[in-house]
């Protein structure tokens, strides 16, 4: 096995999940703040995504797939009314950038507390964090991907979507539920300057809209990629 960045803090054991608990609850607050409170959102749909993670099957992992508008979609996503944000045990498990939310020890422990999974883009579907997602696929758990593989503002479709998603749900040990999720008003609240994501115009009082596919999909997977487009 390679090395995997700060496995140990990403463990629902570690110090008895209170370091944990007090990650996602903080960041689930302020994210809760800023999409309930300072800004205007509609859900659609809300309550096919509400009953796949409070209530599924058990065992049976939950992927969502999403557009990426912002660097702060993963965690406004989640923080509209009636979300279970603050929830550890219900909080999803994310694919995040290497080289951005892991790139100082102390930003590596506050994003594995807060359940991210490292992932070096190029670096391929069977790179050592691929087989960790797969490893909470195969435990029952929520895992949320972008599958553009980067922030896109441009007004125009979705881009041509990377395969690693696909590749997870296809390789997953139990099939998992897939249910895509498409928003818009993020990049009105994290407007990136010069396509440089570290450069960022902020702003509230916007509307926000989330849009969750009414129907989930379950994948029967032999020995092929699906790739899900809005």
């Amino acid at each position: 096995m390679g090395r995997r960045i700060m496995e140990w803090a990403a463990r629902s054991d570690y110090m008895g999940g209170i370091p944990r608990k007090m990650v996602i609850m903080a960041v689930g607050g302020l994210a809760k703040a800023a999409v309930s409170l300072l800004n205007n959102t509609t859900v659609h749909n809300a309550d096919t995504l509400l009953r796949l993670v409070r209530s599924r099957p058990p065992g049976v992992p939950l992927v969502t797939v999403s557009n990426h508008m912002s660097t702060m979609d993963d965690p406004l996503l989640w923080g509209f009314k009636g979300f279970p944000i603050t929830d550890a045990k219900l909080s999803r498990w994310a694919l995040a950038a290497e080289d951005i939310c892991f790139k100082s020890s102390m930003l590596s422990y506050f994003f594995r507390l807060g359940k991210c999974i490292p992932i070096i883009r190029g670096g391929g579907i069977y790179q050592e964090h691929m087989d960790e997602a797969l490893e909470r696929l195969s435990e029952g758990e929520w895992l949320h991907t972008f599958p553009e593989g980067k922030v896109s503002q441009e007004d125009a479709p979705i881009r041509r979507l990377k395969w690693g998603t696909a590749s997870l749900i296809a390789r997953a040990p139990v099939t998992p539920i897939v249910l895509p999720i498409v928003h818009t008003g993020f990049e009105q609240l994290f407007e990136v300057l010069d396509n440089d994501v570290n450069k960022q115009r902020h702003s509230c009082g916007r509307t926000l809209s989330i849009y969750v596919k009414r129907k989930n999909i379950y994948l029967a997977l032999n020995l092929c990629f699906i790739f899900i487009r809005i």
